[in-house]
């Protein structure tokens, strides 16, 4: 069960103990908080820095260690930019969890299909954390990921970890390669062109830019994925966090409140989606 403000408009005190460079434009932060943080995979946290003003995150971190977790954030406004100026030691505040993750539970006994790109990885790694928890549970993990060129690839450890790993198994693909690159280039949705599933037994996931978020949707609709089995991580305006402000409202749905986590066919008739 997830560990939430107990006002939920009054933040709690979190300390930031590390910051990894992860691309020029993405740092992971390291929190630790003042008491047990608790979320689901895929549940997001409104970050605050005093005076500067606050901004939803989903936590990149493992659900499973409760004594400090990692938010990664990309600079690209006021707030994010602030952030990344921050040093170990510096305190902020976190309301919620809020929203709703991912259903773990209903992975059981499936093959995973995730497709993320750029930033969109941040959240993936929390779920990648808890699939390879329950791996023996799953049939297989493939994990398709983009970016723009080899040094915006965020957590490149990760890739060959996870390939160690019994069941898992990693694509990459760079926009514009260089010199040293040996994987694919091109969009992040040409590789899966190079993916084989059985559809019987999958669900797709798929997080990232919204151009990256339609297109991928798309091709798992080509390749025969039911609408209902495919997740997306919807990214809107989640200002409140409790569906009060109505900035992030998706046609019936307020995102913060009902998501981020949607099925495809939650969401297909719904305006504006990407």
């Amino acid at each position: 069960m997830a560990t939430r403000s107990e006002n939920i408009y009054k933040p709690f005190k979190v300390t930031l103990e590390k910051v990894i460079e992860e691309s020029p434009l993405i740092k992971t932060f390291v929190f630790v908080p003042e008491r047990e943080f608790r979320f689901k995979t895929g549940e997001f946290i409104e970050l605050t820095l005093d005076g500067i003003g606050e901004a939803p995150f989903t936590p990149s971190s493992s659900p499973l260690v409760t004594d400090r977790f990692d938010v990664t954030i990309m600079k690209a406004g006021y707030v994010t930019e602030k952030m990344h100026n921050l040093e170990p030691g510096a305190v902020l505040g976190v309301r919620g969890p809020f929203g709703r993750g991912y259903p773990i539970e209903d992975f059981v006994d499936k093959e995973i299909l995730i497709l993320s790109g750029g930033c969109g990885l941040a959240p993936i790694r929390s779920l990648l954390y808890m699939l390879i928890d329950m791996k023996d549970k799953l049939r297989k993990v493939v994990l398709c990921y983009g970016s723009k060129t080899p040094e915006d690839c965020i957590y490149k450890p990760l890739f060959s970890e996870l390939n160690k790993i019994n069941k898992f198994q990693t694509l990459r693909t760079v926009d514009l390669a260089d010199q040293y690159w040996e994987e694919h280039v091109g969009v992040a949705t040409v590789l899966l062109d190079h993916v084989e599933v059985d559809l019987a037994k999958a669900v797709g996931v798929v997080c990232g830019p919204p151009v990256m978020m339609k297109y991928g949707t798309l091709k798992l609709l080509e390749m025969g994925f039911p609408e209902n089995l495919i997740y997306l991580s919807m990214e809107k305006n989640m200002s409140c966090g409790l569906g009060k402000c109505g900035r992030c409202m998706m046609g019936s749905y307020f995102v913060c409140r009902d998501g981020p986590v949607f099925t495809y066919d939650e969401v297909k008739g719904q305006p504006n989606i990407w």
